[in-house]
């Protein structure tokens, strides 16, 4: 007599269940694996090139007011239109993502800022410098606001805070050496020649990019409608800590950006009276920020976010604290410290936005970058009238009370219920 299970058995074999139990568990990139190591690797070349090209006009902002006969609120507008066109294109950028898809438009985005770079360094106008500036700030956007979307979407959950902080470290080495590049090779190659280096390299990061990112298996295209896009704004904004997480970027990029828009004017100045140079060569203190973003980030995984965030703010006042005083051997450590707290911080927040976000994870992750860069454009140039008022204690009480400010929205957010904070 036959059994009757093993018909059964015969038509549904168990390699065809493992398989499908397989393809389930493997929707996920998990962490150790060879596609993770080239996710990060990629969005870590994607955040090289974005912050390489953002921020390398910092060091140049005194030898730009030299040249145009300009002072350094004005000077300031290299980085600020940059990061004002970046913050609108989000808003853009982010849905469009969602109906055409990560990789594309992150591909996109980076040639179109490295053509838009290297444009500028051809430009002989003021004019003409800030028209590249800004398209550069709304090419950009197509990599800013979906880079975190497309982690948020591919890598395991439980892995989500370490790949986040290894791609704002790929952002913390990008502006270190978009610094670096240009305030040591200002003092020997004209500008121009110095912004055109950045372009070439920012080419071929976009090259790699494009070459090893792995394509999105998570990604589910939806219509680009405006009752849509009003659906997902109102729902962000009626949830309990997106709103606040908006505001803390705002302060946290607010803060930073002031800092280094302005120490360089400082330290060109009495009594430390330093070349151009050596005060690029300051950009190094963004190697706490590699370290410290992707260990604040692995640490907020496994302590929860609202545990974390708050602390690294409290060393970002320390920081900016050491600062206020004159010997330079307090103040290499203050920007030290200050730019560890901000990664960590900034790590912490960004990866919180993906955790929390339900649908329109787009849409969420570019409003929270929209706050994020129009912190860096308002607060960046804002801090030129208090350096024009009070010099650096100037500067330093308005990022005291900018960090203050990000001190509360971090105790707001530390009160909401661990399992829905993360």
């Amino acid at each position: 007599m036959k059994s009757a299970v093993a018909p059964f058995a015969q038509e549904v074999p168990l390699t065809a269940l493992d398989k499908r139990v397989e393809q389930l568990t493997d929707t996920y990139i998990e962490k150790g694996t060879p596609m993770f190591m080239r996710t990060v690797l990629a969005l870590f070349c994607g955040g090289f090139a974005t912050f390489a090209l953002l921020y390398c006009v910092q060091p140049m902002m005194p030898a730009l007011s030299h040249e145009f006969s300009i002072n350094a609120a004005q000077s300031s507008l290299v980085l600020s239109v940059s990061t004002a066109m970046l913050a609108l294109g989000l808003l853009i950028t982010g849905p469009i993502s969602d109906t055409l898809g990560r990789k594309p438009v992150m591909v996109a985005a980076l040639f179109c800022a490295a053509l838009s770079t290297i444009a500028s360094g051809l430009m002989p106008s003021w004019e003409g410098i800030l028209l590249m500036r800004a398209l550069l700030g709304l090419s950009l956007s197509g990599l800013a606001a979906v880079a975190m979307t497309y982690l948020s979407e591919e890598i395991h959950p439980q892995h989500i805070g370490l790949a986040m902080g290894l791609y704002i470290g790929g952002n913390a080495i990008g502006g270190m050496s978009g610094r670096l590049i240009i305030g040591v090779l200002i003092d020997f190659v004209s500008w121009h020649t110095a912004v055109l280096i950045i372009g070439a390299l920012a080419l071929i990061a976009a090259t790699v990019f494009w070459k090893i990112l792995p394509e999105s298996r998570n990604f589910r295209a939806s219509s680009l409608k405006p009752r849509s896009l009003v659906d997902g704004f109102v729902m962000h904004f009626k949830d309990a800590g997106l709103p606040w997480l908006f505001l803390e970027a705002f302060l946290l990029m607010g803060a930073f950006v002031t800092m280094f828009n302005y120490i360089g004017y400082r330290l060109l100045a009495a009594p430390y009276d330093l070349s151009q140079a050596v005060v690029g060569l300051l950009s190094l203190v963004y190697l706490s920020g590699i370290y410290s973003s992707a260990k604040i980030g692995a640490l907020a995984d496994r302590l929860g976010r609202r545990r974390v965030l708050w602390a690294t703010i409290v060393s970002m006042l320390g920081g900016i604290g050491l600062t206020l005083f004159t010997p330079l051997w307090l103040v290499i450590p203050g920007m030290l410290v200050f730019t560890f707290g901000f990664f960590g911080a900034h790590s912490v927040a960004s990866s919180w936005i993906g955790r929390r976000a339900v649908k329109a994870k787009g849409q969420a992750s570019s409003l929270y970058l929209f706050c994020y860069y129009a912190g860096s454009s308002v607060a960046g140039t804002t801090g030129g009238f208090f350096w024009h008022l009070a010099g650096w204690n100037g500067i330093g009480g308005f990022i005291v009370a900018l960090l203050l400010g990000a001190l509360l929205v971090a105790l707001k957010l530390a009160k909401l219920p661990p399992l829905a904070s993360a």
